[in-house]
């Protein structure tokens, strides 16, 4: 399965450009899946299925399935029904996960609405991963496995515990239908105008998805229609010339044609989508320390990431990162579990080709004397 999530500047389009790539992909012969914050403007297209995703409902029925057993733990504490809980921040993004766990189609297309909202979606998964394993590590879970069967048999009463335990799975299913920072899996597509104001947006949202392990495949650039006339127009095409040639550093561009009016049926939406679009830019490889001399340098790409928006701490077996506000933490393999940081630093700062540099060294608390020694003699 393909996910396609479709974000951009508020206001740039697109919902439409989601559906448009919805529609393209059904009548291609892919079973496709929109998953849209608003209904379909158009009528029944074969092979694509519709989902607008209801965050109030969603936590109802979350809150239907996890309210009851929590009361029952806890006689005492008063709990509302399903149907007079409020959805908390966040719910959003974890109704849009919850559909893409239960799609079934060869591509998925997300209108992930504007890039905050995009970006929250994509740093869900991680982040509820981060938490599980701080919450319930794997020593614990192996004692609430024993706990979870002595429940079973009567030797323990059930209690507030138990509910929490019982309900990790079920987040742990969620989380292993959902990867949406694997770029081979999940591809994202910007939807902007050409303007120079979007254009600065965009760039600072770039080292942000590469946080998450993705850049974008594609810019889907609104641009104005040919012959116009007079001062205003000329000053528009002149700056949406210099927009569009900006936006090819970011990704490959693929022109939307303005249009007068709303695209209002399936034929419509599929003619914004052209047949010689440029092919997607390729995906980034996941990040893989190199050997150097004295340790291993383990390079993250952060493209346009500037050196006053970048943070980098190492915690326990976890390198964490942060980027504009935007918080990751990177599981270190084996290798670089048993060594030190040494040092950082941001190359080609402010440009595409922006990278973070994390130097290691061996350390010695984790490395037998004589390997160490061995390491030594070939630094």
């Amino acid at each position: 399965m393909t996910t396609v999530l479709v974000t951009g500047p508020g206001g740039a389009g697109t919902s439409t450009v989601a559906a448009a790539l919805a529609v393209r992909a059904a009548r291609a012969g892919s079973g496709t899946v929109l998953v849209s914050r608003r209904p379909a403007p158009f009528g029944p297209v074969e092979g694509l299925q519709v989902v607008v995703p209801d965050p109030q409902q969603g936590f109802e029925q979350l809150w239907g399935s996890v309210g009851p057993a929590l009361a029952g733990a806890v006689p005492d504490l008063s709990l509302p029904p399903a149907s007079s809980v409020v959805a908390p921040p966040g719910a959003a993004e974890i109704a849009l996960m919850a559909e893409l766990a239960r799609a079934e189609a060869d591509v998925v297309v997300v209108d992930a609405g504007p890039l905050d909202s995009a970006l929250a979606l994509l740093a869900l998964p991680g982040a509820l991963h981060w938490w599980l394993g701080q919450a319930l590590p794997t020593r614990l879970r192996m004692l609430g496995a024993v706990r979870t069967a002595a429940v079973r048999t009567g030797a323990v009463r059930s209690g507030p515990v138990d509910t929490v335990l019982a309900a990790v799975p079920v987040v742990e299913r969620l989380l292993s239908r959902v990867d949406l920072s694997d770029p081979a899996a999940t591809e994202v597509r910007l939807v902007t105008e050409a303007r120079e104001s979007a254009v600065a947006v965009l760039r600072e949202a770039l080292p942000v998805f590469a946080l998450h392990g993705q850049r974008p495949v594609a810019v889907h650039a609104r641009v104005l229609p040919d012959g116009g006339a007079g001062e205003w127009w000329s000053a528009r095409t002149a700056e949406q010339a210099r927009a569009l040639d900006a936006l090819a550093d970011l990704a490959p561009v693929a022109h939307v044609p303005e249009r007068a009016t709303s695209p209002a049926d399936a034929d419509a939406l599929a003619a914004l989508v052209a047949d010689d679009a440029p092919p997607p830019a390729a995906a980034p490889g996941a990040p893989a320390p190199v050997r150097v001399a004295g340790g291993w340098q383990l390079t993250v790409p952060l493209p346009f990431a500037r050196r006053d928006a970048l943070g980098l701490t190492r915690w326990d077996d976890d390198l964490v990162l942060t980027v504009g506000g935007a918080r990751r933490s990177l599981r270190l393999d084996a290798l670089l579990r048993r060594c030190v940081v040494t040092g950082g630093s941001l190359a080609g700062a402010g440009t595409a080709g922006a990278r973070l540099v994390v130097d290691f060294a061996p350390d010695p608390r984790q490395w037998p004397a004589d390997l160490l020694a061995a390491e030594g003699s070939t630094a």
